[in-house]
């Protein structure tokens, strides 16, 4: 099948990167010259585990190429996958400015009959639309399609390879069927495809995101009271994710969610209730809590120097919003800098992948280690904001060498508080109410 897919960002890239290696010839398409020439070069922009071997394969294999030329793509394909950013506005809505703006300029240049599927996560009626505005430019026959993406970041190719559901939101046999096809190779061991209609498909990618930071926020607002009643919210979530009506995912408290999709989707479907006279309170508590929780570390770090931050050196581990990607879009760690950085503190941080985002991102105003033990020569204290997997079984007594005091601050609860008082370390984690 030939495909274009339009945009080759996070979403895009890993479509059409999945897609060419199912055997389809995908042109992308980015307005980007240089970001284009990157990619013929098989230079991936982003970190995404699997993703630059696949790039590198079908680019060389001349299954996959990059262009600036939408008519191009447009002309020669029959399925058009709209992989374009959706902002977020200052009111919370889903700034839909990219996606209208290319389905206009598709809609000129169509030459015959097209499939075109919004890959990106759009507010419900965003598929119609689509739908108006390029009928507005062809007399050509099209169909619009809603296909979510349900991809986690740092394990996004194996979520498209073996997805555990397809959604494909249509009212047309005829694309569907399409659809169908080009799906076929990745559902091939039953995992199911699921139709529904355009709106439907759209509201199923929200409800999703938001589900889960639900999840997440519930779990770091018992972790709270945990820690006043002298509980551990690391065997609570053992005992509730052994349930099977609740299940073990997303039962991890810590510093809060972060990234491109939570905050941005749990804002938007906030936006879409009040809009139309049904607001979700329990999203609306779940975006306030969490804004509360990415800043709470700071509190116990507070608490432990009685205050007194001004001109103390923190070291700091993690920077991107989780694990295997270099995203720091919305990450906590951009709120904890800020915080410590307005008390006058001094920070040494690294990351293993994402430095160079968060040097764009921040500047110079924290010093960037070489490694994660150059981070702590001379800190005050260590603070975890990612549980990157080299993070979990450090050398401690090196640590404690190079430490002015054992002091760690775990954002995460990679370590066990037990080992850490063996170690000698003072350990604060979140939820770890543990009485002595």
């Amino acid at each position: 099948m030939k495909l274009s897919v339009i945009g080759t960002g996070y979403v895009g890239l890993v479509a059409g990167t999945c897609f060419a290696e199912s055997g389809n010839d995908v042109i992308c398409v980015d307005i980007d010259a240089e970001k284009v020439e990157r990619l013929r070069r098989g230079e991936c922009p982003i970190y995404e585990p699997g993703l630059t071997d696949h790039l590198k394969k079908n680019t060389a294999e001349k299954r996959l190429t990059f262009t600036t030329d939408l008519g191009e793509a447009v002309r020669g394909t029959e399925v058009i996958l709209l992989a374009l950013p959706t902002p977020q506005s200052e009111d919370g809505s889903a700034d839909l400015q990219h996606v209208l703006g290319v389905a206009r300029q598709v809609g000129r240049l169509m030459n015959g009959y097209k499939i075109i599927v919004n890959k990106s996560t759009v507010p419900v009626g965003t598929a119609d639309r689509v739908r108006e505005v390029v009928d507005a430019e062809t007399k050509h026959e099209f169909d619009v399609v809603s296909n979510p993406e349900f991809l986690k970041e740092g394990a996004a190719v194996n979520d498209f390879m073996k997805p555990e559901r397809v959604v494909i939101g249509t009212r047309s046999q005829r694309a569907l069927e399409v659809m169908q096809d080009l799906y076929a190779p990745f559902v091939r061991t039953g995992n199911p495809l699921i139709v529904m209609d355009e709106r439907s498909a759209e509201m199923t990618k929200y409800a999703s995101n938001s589900f889960l930071a639900t999840k997440i926020t519930f779990m770091n607002e018992i972790a709270g009271l945990c820690e006043q009643v002298g509980a551990d919210i690391d065997m609570i979530r053992r005992g509730m994710g052994s349930d099977a009506r609740i299940g073990s995912q997303f039962l991890f408290a810590g510093i809060g969610y972060g990234g491109s999709c939570f905050p941005k989707d749990v804002a938007a479907l906030i936006k879409t209730s009040e809009d139309r006279g049904h607001p979700l309170q329990v999203l609306k508590a779940v975006d306030e809590a969490n804004r509360r929780q990415k800043g709470r570390i700071v509190e116990k770090v507070r608490k432990h120097f009685h205050g007194e931050l001004k001109g103390r050196t923190f070291a700091i581990w993690g920077l991107s919003f989780k694990p295997n990607t270099d995203d720091t879009r919305e990450a906590p760690s951009l709120t904890v800098i800020d915080l410590l950085l307005k008390e006058g503190s001094v920070l040494r941080v690294f990351d293993p992948e994402a430095m160079e985002e968060m040097k764009r991102r921040i500047g110079s105003s924290v010093t960037y280690a070489a490694g994660n033990y150059d981070a702590l020569q001379g800190a005050e204290a260590l603070l975890v904001l990612t549980e990157w997997n080299e993070f979990r079984r450090p050398d401690f007594d090196r640590m404690k060498t190079l430490l002015k005091a054992p002091v760690i601050f775990d954002g995460r609860n990679i370590y066990d508080p037990r080992i850490m008082r063996e170690k000698g370390f003072t350990y604060y984690g979140i939820g770890r109410g543990l009485i002595p």
